[in-house]
């Protein structure tokens, strides 16, 4: 079987329904991670959905415990062909979050696929089952069409605590950092920048998230006995927040922010659209740094975000002066910021404007990640894509959004390739959660393509003479 072979029997699997039948098996698992606790299904969606199928393609599994107690477990499967062969490591994950099962429209229901046109809805179905399931498709093909042997090893990572800030996932990956050993990630997570092209992005923006509170006193007071002569901590964190983040998003710390856009990565973002989907929001013109593009906003440089306030009950105010008030806040952030010391630059912001009262409580992060445009990787992989798929991809030096693709890039030392199979209006993390029938059966196609040229004798830029060269075609 040649390559051309290879992607339409790929693409006839997916037509003749059994992709959907694979998802919708994987989708009816509750496999909520998010919700503060490990419930088992954590475990069996890997000992009974994802090992059966791995062992049946040659692979080692071991279902391992997380290191971290409230974390889930993680499978560990490695298919060695030769030990001299380059070796490629993917990730995945298996987890969800909660399935807010009173949100969804009438007819449809976290934990079974349903399918509406080009759209498939379910807990999963885009983040990250679909795309997990795409990439071992492909690779089960890619392993059919040559004869069983890829010309490389390759070890298959599935955590199933993602959506609850992979906890332990550091850790276990420094752990068993020898079976980790690769000379190369692939993986498949977050949004194609549009629906209408394939995406390649190097890495992702970090994220830091943190909370500010205010704490006046114990209890609150009637506001006509009291207000005039006692602060409002609601007031004062509203200010302390204005001094970090203007009204029109601009950043107003400068240790909150990158050196500048580079030039390397301006180019490469020159032709990058933001917000042309039909089912996206509207841009809001202004927003942000002045005399960044949408796509530099978005992909070079950082933002503060304020996602949840509170103070009082806003769903029942009663005529008092609140006796706190918190802002849980988030900055994405990209290569070249001081994140190590963000709560120290924080609280010398805050304190040098006159708001000492207010508290810093650090919360989850993970670091920023961007592999070198010039790497050999990048126009290598950007030319499979574009034989597979008929079309050039878009590429995306990082993704806007976060992904914990620190520990693989730092922790391991490896050059990071993500091509996403999903599209930003896919609504992750909502209701009516979906993936495009249409953006998958191409994703099989690339996935297929790229595995198979990693297996090209002289073609992928593996270290010199590391691939065999013997490997047959």
């Amino acid at each position: 079987m040649n390559r051309e072979q290879l992607i339409r029997s790929v693409q006839q699997h997916f037509d003749g329904g059994a992709f959907a039948t694979d998802l919708a098996r994987r989708v009816a698992w509750r496999t909520e991670s998010d919700t503060g606790t490990v419930p088992p299904e954590l475990r069996t969606y890997l000992t009974e959905e994802m090992v059966p199928g791995l062992q049946a393609l040659g692979f080692d599994c071991q279902v391992i415990d997380n290191p971290e107690p409230h974390g889930g477990p993680l499978l560990l499967a490695r298919r060695v062909e030769d030990p001299a062969l380059p070796t490629v490591l993917t990730y995945g994950h298996g987890d969800v979050v909660n399935g807010q099962e009173s949100g969804w429209r009438e007819g449809l229901s976290p934990w079974a696929l349903t399918q509406e046109g080009d759209r498939w809805y379910g807990r999963g179905t885009a983040d990250n089952k679909g795309q997990h399931t795409v990439v071992l498709t492909a690779l089960a093909h890619t392993l059919q069409a040559r004869g069983g042997q890829l010309g490389y090893n390759i070890t298959v990572l599935l955590e199933m605590g993602e959506e609850a800030g992979s906890p332990g996932l550091a850790r276990f990956c420094a752990d068993h950092r020898e079976a980790l050993h690769a000379d190369l990630f692939v993986a498949s997570d977050g949004p194609r920048i549009n629906v209408e092209r394939p995406t390649l992005f190097l890495g992702s923006r970090g994220a830091l998230n943190f909370s500010l509170t205010v704490r006046s006193r114990d209890k609150a007071y009637h506001s006509g006995n009291w207000g005039g002569v006692l602060a409002n901590p609601a007031t004062v964190l509203s200010h302390a927040l204005a001094s970090m983040v203007d009204a029109r998003g601009r950043i107003l710390v400068p240790g909150l922010l990158p050196a500048s856009v580079p030039d390397k990565l301006r180019n490469a973002l020159k032709d990058v659209a933001i917000g042309t989907g039909a089912d996206d929001p509207a841009l809001t013109p202004g927003w942000g740094e002045p005399g960044l593009t949408p796509a530099e906003q978005l992909v070079g440089w950082n933002t503060l975000e304020v996602l949840a306030l509170g103070s009082g009950n806003a769903q029942r105010p009663i005529n008092a002066i609140p006796s706190q008030a918190v802002a849980h806040c988030q900055l994405r952030f990209v290569v070249g910021t001081d994140w190590k010391n963000v709560q120290a630059t924080l609280r010398q912001h805050l304190d040098a404007h006159g708001f000492g009262q207010v508290e810093i409580t650090m919360g989850m992060v993970c670091g920023a990640t961007r592999l070198d445009l010039d790497n050999p990787w990048v126009d290598w992989t950007l030319a499979s894509m574009e034989r597979s798929a008929g079309q050039s991809a878009t590429l995306l030096p990082n993704l806007a959004g976060s992904l914990p693709n620190d520990i693989f890039a730092d922790q391991l030392g490896l050059p990071t390739l993500w091509i996403p199979h999903s599209y930003p209006a896919c609504a992750q993390h909502a209701p009516n959660e979906h993936l495009l029938g249409s953006v998958a059966r191409e994703g099989l196609a690339v996935m297929a393509g790229l595995f198979w040229d990693l297996g090209e004798p002289g073609s992928a830029p593996w270290k010199e003479g590391a691939l065999n060269t013997t490997t047959s075609a």
